[in-house]
């Protein structure tokens, strides 16, 4: 279905999230749209929000008419799950607003939330579906899934001067880090379970990266529950949902793998020229499955196997 707005959608779509899990997609610009809703229709969300500006196009098989017969069973129909909403997102707080809203109008259902050429890979997401994966994540009493945004980049800039191919896509297999999270109402000691994290290619080029944006972690997947608000550092106002793990055991964590940033950093004329080529000698080629992500360290099973 299409909507004139998040409101309209809310308001006479609200169907759409009455199961989830449901994927929150921010269409930033045309770059691998059609890839990223695939992707997310394949991992298995039961609705995936396309909210993009109208000017954008969709491919046929994605925007075509959905009304189909009442009541009838779209589930193995793509076009049946995605829902194309109006939205211009060029201003970042429009978004958190956004995941507000949807929060406020699902309690209890599970959502994600990212943006158009970013891949969500969970472990065994080969063989599994989203929905199995947070049905036992919530089986461990958690709401929420600390992701890590994992840069993505083309190999060759001068074939692929947009920083983006997924035939030829590289990633770091090393330089990530983490830091205490500070707890601004106690100094003398940092957030209990609660690390800031860094790495990719927001380290490497820190330099044309806003001190406010170098962070990779993002609670991607999370349970919306009344009073929930998502905030302008991609973390929530219940503490809980922003550790990585409960206090008995490690728990399970995915990994966005993302093409924003490189983007970004060819886009922008105050770094575009500084970069020949974002391979070093820590590149390795991207195998697009969760078996190279968790060897890497860049996502844990937890007790999922």
């Amino acid at each position: 279905m299409e909507y004139a707005s998040l409101q309209d959608f809310l308001r006479e779509g609200k169907q759409a999230l009455a199961r989830g899990p449901v994927a929150l997609i921010f269409v930033e610009d045309e770059v691998e749209l059609d890839t990223t809703l695939r992707h997310y229709l394949q991992c298995g969300f039961r609705a995936v929000l396309a909210l993009m500006p109208p000017a954008f196009d969709l491919p046929k098989d994605l925007a075509k008419d959905l009304a189909g017969e009442p009541g009838a069973d779209q589930s193995a129909d793509p076009a049946g799950r995605v829902h194309r909403i109006s939205f211009d997102c060029s201003q970042p707080q429009t978004v958190f607003d956004a995941v507000n809203q949807v929060i406020e109008a699902a309690p209890g259902i599970w959502l994600y939330y990212g943006y158009n050429a970013e891949y969500l890979f969970y472990p065994f997401c080969e063989t599994r579906t989203v929905g199995e994966m947070l049905a036992f994540h919530a089986e461990e009493r958690r709401d929420a899934m600390l992701a890590y945004v994992i840069d993505l980049y083309a190999g060759d800039l001068a074939a692929y001067p947009d920083a983006i191919s997924l035939d030829e896509a590289f990633l770091d297999k090393s330089g990530y880090y983490a830091l205490a999270r500070p707890d601004p109402g106690n100094h003398n000691h940092p957030k209990e379970r609660q690390l800031d994290f860094f790495g990719g290619l927001r380290w490497r080029y820190e330099e044309h990266i806003p001190q406010t944006s170098r962070k990779i972690d993002r609670i991607a997947l999370f349970r919306a529950r009344p009073g929930l608000r998502l905030r302008p550092d991609h973390t929530f106002n219940d503490e809980e949902y922003n550790t990585y793990a409960c206090p008995w055991h490690h728990n399970l964590t995915a990994a966005v793998c993302s093409f924003r940033t490189a983007k970004a950093l060819k886009s922008n004329p105050g770094s575009t020229f500084d970069i020949k080529s974002f391979l070093w000698h820590k590149s390795a080629p991207f195998e697009w499955h969760s078996r190279q992500l968790m060897d890497l360290g860049l996502m844990e099973p937890g007790q999922w196997f």
